[in-house]
């Protein structure tokens, strides 16, 4: 694959990368550095890169150890005012947002990112298997938890209301 190239699947993936981002980071700031680092990551390892189909796969598996590197540095332990406020924060900000979206952020991210990769950016089995580098019967598997566990707790807050 060509710089070039590469370049134009940047630009195309430019949604995808973003969501794929925020569902792992929250932060806009934590996305775009993710993002940015992913670029520099996949411009300098282009030749690494074995077979251009999968080259997709390979910038979305670059994303997202990213975003768990940033993760593991933003771990740090945070006074109890930050906290609440970053809580009453990332409250208002998803507010506006449904049932289906809050439950599908409350996942455990080993389930929500198959979630986010098959339901919202339309990767398929193989692929999503490939870009969290597990077989794809685990991705079938954490899949249907996720349903039956989105499944309840929708089940549960159209009870409390």
């Amino acid at each position: 694959m060509t710089k070039e190239q590469l370049g134009t699947l940047i630009l195309d993936s430019e949604r995808q990368m973003y969501s794929t981002a925020k569902s792992m980071l929250y932060s806009d700031q934590d996305c775009a550095d993710a993002i940015q680092e992913t670029i520099v990551k996949a411009f300098s390892g282009v030749h690494t890169l074995r077979n251009d189909k999968y080259a997709k796969t390979w910038l979305m598996r670059i994303l997202i150890n990213e975003c768990y590197t940033i993760l593991r540095k933003t771990s740090k332990v945070i006074s109890l005012d930050e906290m609440c406020e970053t809580t009453e924060l990332a409250a208002d900000e998803k507010s506006d947002y449904s049932n289906l979206y809050k439950a599908v952020g409350s996942l455990k991210e080993d389930l929500r990112m198959p979630v986010i990769l098959y339901y919202i950016e339309n990767f398929n089995i193989r692929e999503i298997a490939q870009i969290m580098d597990i077989s794809e019967g685990a991705v079938q598997k954490r899949l249907a938890r996720a349903r039956g566990k989105l499944r309840q707790d929708l089940q549960e807050s159209e009870a409390w209301t």
